[in-house]
């Protein structure tokens, strides 16, 4: 039985697939969303910004430092494993020519957006909520290949970062089940049903992963 904990919608059954062409109402009404989802759309983004904002001021410290010919320690380099100042100086930190954070303030920005103007009672369309699948869609990815680089290239963690791998994943899995729920996004009936049920399980297996590839990668400096 769904919960009414449910981020998508607080139904007690899982409403079967909607008819090719039933999943975008017609008329220019669209479709909205919980109370619950646009909160949590709130405060991943929220989350999300702040981890940007914070890495970005360190990342200019940094520059200034090297300028002043100066040192400079961001406050969450803490051990040689959680070296956030190590993460930020590498290759990988710059993926697109300017810092990551950057392009993160942007995106955390419009998903914080959204979600305060679906918590005032917008409405979209089915091609916004694709769009804004295949966005979140590109976040995770992008968070697990810097987590790759960070674990197995670069030796070393940010804790800003590991914040932003994980409300990414949040902020995903619940566009998936709000796509899955409204017949935006077409699979089979049963996975559909599954996911709807158990909707808490995809966030928990995926953080729970990074937690043991974290855990794993350092198992000697744990313990």
């Amino acid at each position: 039985m769904t919960t009414t904990a449910d981020l998508d919608d607080t139904a007690a059954e899982v409403p079967a697939q909607p008819r090719k062409g039933e999943g975008e109402p017609s008329g220019p009404g669209g479709t909205g969303a919980s109370k619950a989802f646009s909160v949590m759309l709130i405060v991943t983004g929220f989350l999300g910004l702040l981890a940007a904002w914070v890495i970005t001021l360190d990342k200019l410290h940094l520059l200034e430092a090297k300028v002043n010919q100066e040192e400079f320690t961001p406050a969450c380099s803490i051990n040689p494993v959680v070296s956030c100042g190590d993460v930020m100086e590498s290759a990988q930190a710059e993926v697109f020519g300017f810092p990551n954070p950057m392009l993160g303030m942007v995106a955390y920005a419009s998903v914080i957006t959204i979600g305060v103007a679906l918590l005032a009672g917008a409405r979209y369309r089915a091609w916004f909520w694709r769009g804004l699948l295949a966005g979140t869609a590109f976040g995770v990815g992008f968070c697990t290949w810097l987590m790759y680089q960070s674990l197995y290239n670069i030796g070393a963690l940010c804790l800003w970062c590991n914040l932003v791998w994980v409300v990414t994943s949040v902020m995903f899995w619940y566009t998936v089940v709000h796509n899955l729920r409204h017949g935006f996004v077409r699979v089979p009936e049963g996975l559909r049903r599954g996911v709807l049920e158990f909707h808490w399980v995809l966030p928990t297996v995926h953080i729970g992963i990074m937690g043991m590839l974290i855990l794993t990668r350092w198992w000697d400096f744990w313990f």
